[in-house]
């Protein structure tokens, strides 16, 4: 669940993802950036993004962090790593754009209306549930979350797929599930720490 968040708030959040982005294995290297624009050069999706990766990356520093979260660009990220291995600083920018998404998740700072916050926090609850995703529901809350109308021009598609059984109409559960479970509570708990 999202914490309650201000616009004033966001310098010191800035500060605060900055820190954060640090912390991550790599993550000190983001001062060594040269904006040199390889990274935003090698990205397949950069052509799509409200500010390419080398803008992020100054924005960052500059603590702009609405400039940053509120953009569409972490949440197009391919995650080809391109732009990490072709860095000449070494800069791991595919992990620093997952740090980012995580916590403008946690935050509740992030592009509205952008399905992929939702697609990403629906299908952690279901692997959470079932120890793996259940494409079924899936699919149903996140048009339901996003755009209700959207769920009725894929219900062609969908009667489609579970005609040719394509598409399940329960979920699989994993085998020791419970063990799933108490591994994400303790790596949840070291985060929280």
């Amino acid at each position: 669940m999202a914490k309650a968040i201000t616009r004033k708030d966001l310098s010191y959040l800035g500060e605060v993802f900055l820190r954060h982005v640090q912390a991550i294995p790599g993550g000190e290297k983001i001062k060594l950036c040269i904006q040199c624009g390889t990274c935003s050069g090698s990205c397949p999706t950069s052509y799509a993004m409200d500010y390419t990766p080398r803008e992020i990356i100054a924005a960052l520093r500059a603590g702009q962090l609405g400039k940053v979260l509120e953009s569409n660009t972490v949440w197009l990220c391919a995650s080809c790593y391109y732009c990490t291995v072709r860095c000449p600083s070494g800069i791991k920018l595919t992990d620093i754009m997952y740090e980012l998404k995580r916590l403008g998740i946690e935050y509740g700072l992030y592009v509205r209306g952008g399905m992929t916050p939702v697609l990403s926090t629906t299908f952690l609850d279901i692997v959470d549930r079932y120890g793996r995703n259940f494409e079924t529901e899936l699919l149903v809350r996140l048009f339901l979350r996003t755009d209700p109308l959207k769920l009725l021009g894929t219900a062609p598609l969908g009667l489609r797929l579970l005609r040719r059984r394509r598409l399940p109409l329960l979920p699989e559960r994993i085998k020791g599930r419970n063990d799933l479970a108490k591994m994400l509570q303790h790596v949840r708990e070291r985060e929280a720490a």
